[in-house]
């Protein structure tokens, strides 16, 4: 079935903020992570728009991709966004380099191909 504009949209957001992820914390310890508040909010605020636009992707297509875990993800966007004082740093490191990868090939194989850039 192909996807609607808007459902398009928000696999394209959740995947580049999952590259952005990835990039950013290639390679890091702990204690690295930890260490850099800079990078600690870009990737907690780059996983809240991978959940927010989870949130956004349309039902029937959550339906038919099952295997990515929707409510777990929109999930972590609510308590980074809500419950900022109670952030685990080493499970969000652990999210980051554990589960986002696993995600972003699932979302490669789900978005269409990107436009070509228009001058």
């Amino acid at each position: 079935m192909p996807l609607e504009e808007n459902d398009a949209g928000y696999l394209w957001d959740m995947l580049e903020a999952a590259r952005g992820v990835v990039a950013s914390i290639r390679n890091l310890t702990l204690v690295q992570y930890q260490a850099d508040d800079n990078l600690r909010l870009a990737t907690e605020r780059r996983i809240e728009i991978i959940g927010e636009a989870a949130g956004r992707v349309s039902q029937a297509v959550r339906e038919d991709h099952p295997e990515i875990p929707w409510r777990q993800i929109i999930a972590q966007r609510h308590v980074l966004a809500h419950e900022y004082g109670e952030i685990d740093n080493e499970l969000i490191l652990s999210v980051a380099t554990a589960h986002i990868p696993q995600l972003i090939g699932m979302l490669e194989n789900m978005v269409p191909p990107a436009p070509p850039d228009v001058d």
